[in-house]
């Protein structure tokens, strides 16, 4: 099962996790790193999960130990890499005129 749509804030999104696909990173480290509100990431991380894109798995920690709810953790599949790469690649081809040798034209 494939995501539909490439908005922007999935693309900026895919952008944060290939910068490392195996390490495991939680929704408002990524948020951070793609520029984006943590709201707006949540559901992006569900979609990518659902369509076969990621895995997750929430951290064994106690919560009251650590001062926080425990974190869900996100990873590329291999078939998110794939995906993911596919994505970029063809919206750096659609980019605007004049941008740089395939940067994101946002």
């Amino acid at each position: 099962m494939g995501v539909h749509r490439m908005t922007i804030p999935r693309l900026l999104l895919l952008r944060a996790l290939l910068a490392d696909p195996t390490t495991e990173r939680y929704g408002l480290d990524l948020a951070l790193q793609a520029g984006l509100e943590p709201g707006s990431v949540y559901p992006i991380l569900v979609a990518f999960e659902n369509a076969g894109w990621l895995e997750s798995r929430v951290e064994d920690v106690d919560a009251s130990a650590a001062g926080r709810p425990r974190r869900r953790y996100y990873r590329l599949t291999a078939e998110g890499v794939e995906a993911g790469r596919t994505a970029l690649a063809e919206a750096a081809r659609k980019r605007r005129p004049g941008t740089a040798g395939g940067e994101l034209a946002w």
